[in-house]
């Protein structure tokens, strides 16, 4: 399967999913009494598909064609403690 036939996979099938996990983690955030997080001007237009490695403080995204790694242990651990687990 090429990467462009991949992504777009990944993506159908995970926009939803990872739209409310990021929402979720957007809750947990907000509960806790952070201050909340507004969109930027050039922030993504289109779904993002967020890849949460469980093992380390990397979050890959996948925006249309392109691919971002940020590394962000704090959203890493509210994104997986959203998601919740067995």
């Amino acid at each position: 399967m090429s990467e462009t036939s991949r992504r777009k996979f990944l993506a159908a099938a995970g926009v939803g999913a990872t739209a409310s996990t990021v929402a979720l983690a957007t809750g947990v955030v907000g509960a806790a009494g952070a201050a909340e997080a507004r969109r930027q001007p050039h922030s993504a237009q289109e779904p993002v598909l967020a890849i949460v490695d469980h093992t380390s403080s990397e979050l890959r995204l996948l925006v249309g064609e392109r691919e971002v790694v940020v590394h962000d242990r704090d959203l890493v651990t509210r994104i997986l403690n959203a998601a919740g687990g067995h």
